[in-house]
């Protein structure tokens, strides 16, 4: 094959490999192209989510804390004396009136001791009374006087034995409910030993603590409402009648005492009770329902929604908002910066969310059907 020959094959060779390698190219160029406007005009389907707007009003104000309740009247009766039970005058969980009597102890020694002293008492007062009548005739003046002392050494006695033998019944100091029985008929009791208790159930106190950071807010007169575990559903009231001038050097707390009454029984010392101190109310305060905030390390936000123009007409749009938050009332938050009134803030279907993201509104029956689908996270 002549050199002109091979030349012109190499050269046309040559041209195809350019046109085949151009073409590859170019396609791939083109396919690169068209990839990117396809992304470009890619929209992601929108989010499902609830949303309402941000509210403003008169919001009640309270200082949660946690308390106890205590009898104002509770006292455990105690055996003044050493002595073997001879009586007892009361029914377990039985109530009883101030000064009934509830339980005897042996006081037979005491009784014979005073029923000799007052027979020396009356013989003391007969001659006595002789002296005085034979003073200018037959008695002088010193046997008077050694007459009145004995009659009066006779009647301290009579006295002494009398508070022995009311040692000996123990009666009840107040109105109230007797406790469970722990001493028996027979049963030699010793002094201080605890023998029942009475506690009145009418009137309580209800004892909890607050920050000392509260201590401005605390005031004499102010209305405590609390719940007990034994009933939640319930709710009850007491007002503040006393607040400890000292701030606890440990806890850092104040100690606040309230007063309730308590006519048909339903709560007993000892219960535990969450408390709110209630406080005058705020107007024109912004508030959000709770599940609208996202709290983290990093603050609190929510999400906020806004209507921007699209090719296929008015959208939402997610916006990622931090705010401020000031505690809460019920289930919803107050709110001190990063929304205003009238702003719409997303309260379900956040997990999904992002800045920018297209957002679609639906009530809260639409997104719990959609969530049991599968189709909400």
């Amino acid at each position: 094959m002549s050199n002109p020959e091979l030349r012109k094959r190499l050269l046309l060779m040559a041209v195809f490999l350019v046109l085949l390698f151009g073409s590859l190219f170019g396609f791939d160029l083109f396919k690169k192209v068209q990839m990117g406007k396809a992304f470009a005009a890619y929209q992601p389907p929108a989010v499902t989510v609830t949303a309402v707007p941000v509210e403003t009003g008169e919001i009640p104000r309270t200082l949660e804390a946690i308390g106890s309740i205590q009898a104002i009247q509770q006292v455990q009766l105690a055996a003044e004396v050493d002595g073997r039970i001879t009586a007892l005058r009361f029914k377990p969980g039985s109530s009883v009136l101030a000064g009934q009597p509830l339980l005897q102890l042996n006081d037979a020694p005491e009784q014979g001791d005073l029923q000799r002293l007052r027979a020396q008492a009356k013989l003391a007062r007969i001659n006595l009374d002789r002296s005085q009548q034979l003073l200018k005739l037959a008695v002088s003046q010193s046997e008077l006087d050694a007459q009145q002392a004995t009659l009066a050494e006779v009647e301290g006695e009579i006295a002494r034995t009398e508070a022995l033998i009311a040692q000996k019944l123990i009666r009840a100091p107040f109105a109230g409910q007797i406790g469970v029985q722990s001493v028996h008929l027979g049963q030699y009791v010793q002094r201080g030993e605890t023998l029942l208790t009475l506690t009145d159930l009418k009137s309580l106190y209800l004892n909890f603590t607050l920050p000392e950071q509260q201590h401005s807010q605390v005031h004499v007169g102010q209305t405590v409402e609390f719940v007990v575990d034994a009933l939640p559903q319930q709710k009850f009231t007491a007002k503040v009648i006393a607040i400890e001038p000292q701030i606890g050097m440990d806890s850092r707390a104040i100690k606040v005492q309230a007063q309730l009454e308590n006519q048909k029984n339903l709560l007993a010392p000892g219960m535990f009770a969450r408390a709110a101190l209630q406080l005058p109310a705020e107007k024109n305060v912004v508030s959000i329902p709770e599940t609208a905030v996202d709290y983290s390390i990093h603050g609190d936000s929510v999400y906020v929604l806004k209507k921007q123009k699209a090719a296929q007409g008015e959208q939402w749009i997610a916006t990622r908002a931090l705010v401020r938050t000031d505690g809460r009332t019920g289930d919803r938050v107050i709110v001190r910066s990063g929304v205003r009134a009238g702003d719409r803030v997303v309260t379900a279907g956040q997990l999904r969310l992002h800045d920018g993201a297209v957002v679609q509104i639906v009530s809260n029956d639409t997104l719990n059907v959609d969530r049991q689908r599968g189709r909400v996270e």
